[in-house]
């Protein structure tokens, strides 16, 4: 096994992690999984989605390179900095795609899928550096402030439509 080979692999299970922990808040609500996994329909608690469905696998990405024997430099960064672009990549195809056609979950879970093809190219890049030593201190911290700045916005989201539950016709979580 090689290192593009593990990144294939990355993209599918990736993927399907989403799936599981789309629903998570709901087989399990409380605190800490309202903060971790989205608690409604809204385009900002799929961000978190993305970005939690890319650490998880994270771990598994990490085991997969050590049993093989990969050689590879900045770990901890590209899962941050994969985790976190996620995000911008996916809005910036989704958000106009959604407002000329509308909501349609095929055409969500494509973007999604390419999102994910494009985190791990850039994983993939990121992973075949030089070692980046600052950046993967800064990391772990970065990651705790992301988290940080969703438990805000998910107990108190602004009311506009980036927070809107369309489901039920409400911001945050569902009473």
């Amino acid at each position: 096994m090689n290192l593009k080979y593990i990144k294939l692999i990355a993209i599918l299970n990736i993927f399907l992690i989403s799936f599981p922990a789309h629903f998570f808040y709901d087989f399990f609500p409380n605190t800490l999984t309202s903060i971790i996994f989205p608690v409604n329909e809204s385009v900002f608690e799929h961000m978190k989605l993305i970005f939690t469905s890319t650490l998880i696998y994270g771990l598994i990405d990490y085991l997969l390179l050590r049993i093989n024997n990969i050689k590879y430099n900045n770990f901890i960064f590209q899962l941050f900095f994969t985790s976190f672009i996620s995000i911008p990549i996916f809005l910036i195809i989704y958000l106009p795609i959604r407002f000329i056609f509308g909501e349609y979950l095929i055409l969500t879970l494509i973007l999604l899928f390419i999102t994910y093809v494009i985190s791990q190219i850039i994983s993939y890049k990121i992973l075949e550096t030089k070692p980046l030593t600052f950046l993967n201190i800064i990391s772990i911290p970065l990651i705790i402030i992301i988290y940080s700045i969703f438990t805000i916005l998910t107990l108190n989201p602004p009311k506009n439509f980036f927070f809107y539950d369309t489901l039920t016709n409400s911001y945050g979580i569902p009473k």
